[in-house]
């Protein structure tokens, strides 16, 4: 197995470090995973139907009980962990050429990272948007109206859907954000993948995308993910203990 000092060589001597992250890595500031043993889809299934599209525009009671779990996320009282703070040193050392994220928590741009360089391919939660005239504003002001007592909150400009600007099942990703994605993955001469199962597609093709243009690929993940097998170096482990060692300049 590649040791934490030999994948560390390989960042320090590359001039394009591309990052992918999934929720593993917002779980040690208090944000759950959806997959892992303790994940919000394994500890109640249910909860899924609440990421679905479908049921979402269709059933004003999915929506209402949407609203309420986003009065409770845990991303208003999180904050950015050791992770994220190794994420931003890497940029600081000129190394970070792309943030892929799979997370809407926005904990890396809390944490320092430019925003300019992290691409999220799933949204932000700290977001709303409107579904019929594409109207988007803070989320905590929309968040307001549902603790004033609207249950179900219309778009004031249209009267249309809101929801959290974030991708759901059954919706389209953003072909542009998907093709940056890619193509900072093309451009990388480390891919590293840190806290996600590697399972959701088009997001999981960065790494062979990186791989085949010759990266080298390290991941570091709790549990296996489904890309194991592509790994240049292998980390499994705790993120917040294993990423500022690969990060840092020593």
């Amino acid at each position: 197995m590649t040791s934490i000092a030999t994948a560390k060589r390989w960042i320090d001597g590359a001039k394009r470090v591309v990052v992918l992250t999934g929720a593993g890595i917002s779980t040690d500031s208090g944000i759950p995973d959806f997959r892992g043993p303790q994940g919000v889809w394994t500890q109640n299934p249910k909860a899924e139907k609440l990421s679905d599209i479908r049921y979402y525009m269709a059933d004003p009671e999915v929506r209402r009980l949407a609203w309420q779990s986003r009065l409770e996320h845990p991303a208003w009282s999180a904050q950015p962990n050791a992770g994220h703070a190794a994420l931003v040193e890497l940029e600081r050392r000129g190394k970070l050429h792309a943030l892929i994220t799979q997370n809407i928590d926005e904990l890396h741009q809390v944490a320092g990272n430019s925003p300019e360089r992290v691409i999220e391919v799933h949204g932000t939660v700290r977001k709303v948007v409107c579904m019929s005239c594409g109207w988007r504003g803070p989320m905590l002001e929309t968040l307001e109206r549902v603790r004033a007592g609207e249950s179900d909150p219309a778009c004031r400009t249209c009267g249309g859907v809101l929801k959290s600007a974030t991708i759901s099942f059954g919706q389209a990703l953003v072909p542009e954000v998907i093709d940056r994605a890619m193509r900072a993955a093309a451009e990388a001469e480390v891919l590293l993948a840190v806290g996600s199962s590697l399972q959701v597609y088009p997001v999981a093709g960065a790494v062979p995308a990186a791989k085949a243009a010759g990266a080298r690929v390290v991941i570091v993940n709790a549990q296996p993910t489904a890309l194991d097998e592509l790994a240049d170096a292998l980390l499994p482990g705790s993120i917040g203990a294993i990423l500022p060692r690969l990060c840092a300049f020593l």
